[in-house]
């Protein structure tokens, strides 16, 4: 069984050696019991701090691309999902790491579960505590109207706290931070809609696969640490790409309310 992972990368020096140790240990230590064989490669968007640098001096098995430009999350995956010829593939953020063979055990389920599109563990903060990131697809309701005062318990609704989530569960979005596919599949789909630069292409993506009648599922057996931060509106950049992309999907896929 080959498996392959793909990370993209700009400016990450500060996460993306514990990344990318964690990935290479556990997926060779394999205490998920599934016996594969797995790949890393690396696709840098033209990183101006020591990303690169790290990522050669550290992990010379790792097979890293790079640009001289920053072309986006999504292009950066589809780069690495035209490359590769494993069986499984796997996205994974440049802040996620894992203390367990998460990538064996998601990619088990997803061989004797034929129906599966995308699988995505469940996905914790750095204190252990959990990123609600099941969510239903982003509606107008969920996205705005949950911000305003007196309705944040949309938020709770769209991020689906109040829910029990603990066993195998069909959703209806799959995080981009962390999941994975038959690569046969994604090469199909054509990756990530080029649409988008940075956010929703995982909301898009999830639809495209939905509306394939594909699943979507929720493994809350395996785990992942997601060091987030909220670069959407850390600065005016990243609040207008969040916004355009947002715009992007709402006039694809339709301002449901």
């Amino acid at each position: 069984m080959k498996i392959t992972g793909g990370i993209v990368t700009y400016n990450n020096s500060k996460t993306i050696e514990r990344c990318i140790r964690s990935v290479l240990e556990e997926t060779s230590r394999k205490n998920s019991g599934f016996d594969y064989d797995f790949k890393l490669y690396v696709y840098d968007n033209g990183s101006t701090d020591e990303t690169v640098e790290i990522i050669e001096r550290e992990f010379p098995e790792v097979t890293l691309i790079k640009d001289t430009k920053n072309r986006g999350f999504g292009a950066g995956h589809n780069a690495i999902i035209k490359r590769v010829s494993s069986e499984y593939h796997f996205v994974i953020n440049p802040d996620i790491y894992i203390d367990m063979d998460s990538i064996g055990a998601l990619t088990e389920y997803m061989t004797t579960n034929p129906k599966v599109g995308l699988i995505t563990p469940k996905i914790l903060n750095n204190d252990g505590t959990e990123q609600y990131l099941p969510k239903y697809c982003p509606t107008v309701r969920y996205v705005f109207v949950s911000k305003l005062p007196g309705f944040h318990f949309l938020r709770r609704r769209y991020t689906r706290q109040a829910e029990e989530l603990n066993e195998p569960t069909d959703i209806e979005f799959c995080t981009g931070c962390f999941f994975g596919a038959r690569t046969i599949y994604l090469k199909r789909l054509r990756g990530f809609s080029n649409r988008y630069f940075m956010y929703c292409e995982d909301s898009d993506l999830s639809r495209r696969v939905r509306e394939g009648r594909k699943k979507i599922v929720f493994y809350p057996y395996a785990t992942a640490y997601h060091n987030w931060q909220r670069d959407n509106t850390g600065n005016l950049k990243g609040i207008y790409r969040f916004i355009r992309s947002l715009l992007v999907y709402f006039k694809k896929w339709g301002w449901e309310f």
